[in-house]
């Protein structure tokens, strides 16, 4: 099945879940959870994002936040991207750190916002990691702790969520904690996860097919929200459908790419192609791993298929060039 689009407008309330490959931790110790959120507070500077919730737990990390105008592909590629390189190069390892794609539902704002709050900040008492909620209060790995004044995490939108519990930080402070308590004997919530009123039906051709026959059912996993929400959700992805690029005009851009790059630097674009490990060469492979990525969007294994290299390669390409 091919994979759905990202849906995703800027100011679009996500809840982003992120799992290691076949359950293995992403954080083996403090080190990697301090550069996972140093990367965070560093792309949220960048790119306009706004954390509202987050919890890192051991194989599995979990965010609520607000794209900002670079999109939330950009952002979660970054961060992942930076992530697992890093990662690699600490623990001496290789291969894939995250399970496929990252999940994100987007979320209607007005109903569910202060329940993925809870849910999330709750993570670790859940799991046992923390006893029990004053253990929680000064947890350092979850965006509570901040909210309770027991941390300091500026990238954090602290006032906008105590914001919704009082104008006064003094009252604020203790009506949050007071909802959160509230939450733990609630459980799970699997609701809260796996998309609302829609569930999968195989991407947004079946959505419309269905709409335009007048059956009223309309699921998909990406969207948790009432009726209205997933109707506006849909006639927005709609519109972005028409503007997304035809696979055969996209092939075009890439190819186009190659051959000016080639050109301007003086290389023969099938040294490239096959692999060529001159200085040049891989300084042009870099920058057009780069523009394809950044510019066009492409993966990175599609990148690695039009430049004759490995995924790794190319993701080390992109990060050198983001430092320099």
């Amino acid at each position: 099945m091919p994979r759905q689009a990202r849906l995703d407008a800027p100011g679009t309330l996500h809840h982003v879940m992120i799992r290691g490959i076949d359950g293995q931790n992403l954080f083996t110790g403090d080190e990697d959870r301090e550069d996972f959120l140093s990367r965070v507070e560093s792309l949220v500077n960048q790119t306009g994002t706004r954390i509202l919730a987050w919890a890192l737990m051991d194989n599995h990390v979990h965010l609520l936040l607000f794209s900002g105008p670079a999109g939330l592909p950009t952002f979660m590629r970054r961060l992942l991207t930076g992530y697992a390189i890093g990662f690699n190069q600490r623990h001496q390892r290789m291969g894939h750190l995250f399970q496929n794609r990252y999940k994100s539902i987007v979320c209607e704002q007005d109903s569910y916002l202060l329940e993925l709050v809870r849910y999330i900040h709750l993570n670790p008492l859940r799991s046992l990691t923390v006893k029990d909620l004053e253990e929680l209060d000064g947890y350092r790995w979850t965006g509570h702790s901040p909210l309770m004044g027991k941390s300091q995490n500026p990238w954090q939108e602290q006032e906008y969520v105590l914001g919704f519990f009082g104008k006064r930080k003094r009252t604020a402070v203790p009506a949050y904690r007071q909802f959160i308590e509230a939450g733990i004997d609630l459980g799970k919530r699997p609701e809260l996860i796996g998309g609302g009123l829609i569930r999968s039906l195989g991407g947004w051709s079946k959505v419309i097919s269905l709409r335009s026959t007048g059956e009223k059912e309309a699921y998909d996993s990406r969207i948790l929200g009432s009726g209205d929400f997933v109707q506006a959700i849909m006639e927005g992805a709609d519109e972005r459908l028409k503007r997304q690029l035809p696979e055969r005009k996209k092939a075009g851009l890439v190819s186009k790419a190659i051959k000016r790059m080639c050109k301007e630097a003086g290389i023969e674009e099938r040294e490239l192609r096959n692999g060529g490990q001159r200085r040049i060469v891989s300084e042009v492979r870099g920058k057009i791993g780069y523009y394809l990525n950044r510019e066009l969007g492409l993966s990175l294994a599609e990148i690695a298929r039009n430049l004759g290299v490995g995924t790794s390669a190319v993701a080390m390409a992109i990060q050198k060039l983001e430092h320099e």
